[in-house]
């Protein structure tokens, strides 16, 4: 049976994370998360930055001594902020899964470490593999491609990188949330159509986290987004629709209607082969998880 420990376990995917691993009934009731949960492989525990900084090699492995597997959700995801503040990003998105490998490699733990589709430049055409080369455009993405670098190189042959992308769910604020928020504001919303990328839901993220837990946490790098590919506005018309709103007060507009600090990637859909390797499945397509999301109230109507 393993202990598992969430680091970044206040966020929205650590938050979900936690309740996946823990036992049935617990979704509604997860108990505190400084104290250790009983989970389907043992126990989980989840940390947040109250109880040490992730950047801290020594308080790092102070904090995780004992867990046979770690998994870093933690993040500076200000993807624009971090175009003037690199520093502060490096420090979390960089820095930390350097602590935090070092601290799975003092004890024999294995390191699952979530990362973005950031690492990539956004100019493919058709879905991006998981061994592809990494070019990031932006500050937030070097440094989460840095971060990849130093989880690997830190913990070698016990670490998986999964990589994710437009995330959304209960514990945060996020896309549809805000798409839903604007509806009860004004009669119509613009959303770009030339940024294609995989809406996912931190619900199925976090199930398929334990399934990689569940598997032995093979080392590797993966995918971790729901399956197809969608275009912002055909996710905003979509979530409208669940919502019950008509989808026709989305109106379409392209980027240069929002030009922003730091470049967001034109083609962000990823490839799930690595999945297959080990023998478990890709996350189900988008449109089911939304759906699923509204349907288990992650998301308001």
């Amino acid at each position: 049976m393993s202990r598992v420990a969430v680091v970044g376990a206040a966020g929205m995917l650590g938050s979900d994370l936690l309740a996946a691993l823990a036992a049935p009934g617990s979704r509604s009731e997860p108990g505190s998360l400084s104290e250790a949960q009983p989970s389907r492989r043992g126990e989980s525990k989840g940390f947040t930055r109250a109880d040490f900084d992730v950047s801290d090699v020594d308080a790092a492995r102070e904090a995780l001594a004992g867990f046979d597997v770690i998994v870093n959700c933690t993040a500076w995801n200000r993807v624009d902020d971090a175009e003037t503040m690199e520093a502060e990003a490096f420090a979390v998105n960089a820095d930390g899964p350097a602590s935090l490998a070092a601290a799975a490699a003092a004890t024999g733990a294995r390191l699952i470490h979530v990362s973005t589709d950031y690492v990539f430049d956004g100019t493919a055409t058709s879905p991006i593999a998981e061994d592809a080369p990494r070019h990031p455009v932006s500050a937030y993405g070097r440094s989460k491609a840095a971060g990849e670098e130093r989880a690997i190189a830190g913990n070698p042959g016990a670490t998986a990188i999964v990589r994710t992308a437009w995330l959304y769910g209960e514990h945060g604020p996020s896309f549809p949330r805000t798409m839903l928020r604007l509806a009860a504001e004004r009669e119509t919303v613009s959303v770009v159509t030339d940024q294609i990328g995989q809406p996912t839901w931190t619900g199925d993220l976090a199930e398929q986290l334990v399934r990689l837990i569940e598997a032995g946490v093979p080392a590797g790098i993966y995918h971790g987004t729901n399956s197809g590919a969608v275009s912002w506005h055909g996710f905003a018309r979509e979530t409208f629709r669940l919502a019950g709103l008509d989808p026709e007060r989305v109106l379409p507009t392209d980027s240069g209607a929002f030009v922003r600090p730091a470049p967001r990637p034109a083609y962000s859909v990823l490839g799930h082969d690595a999945w297959v390797r080990i023998g478990l499945a890709p996350m189900r397509p988008w449109q089911e998880a939304l759906a699923a999301a509204f349907e288990a109230g992650a998301l308001p109507r």
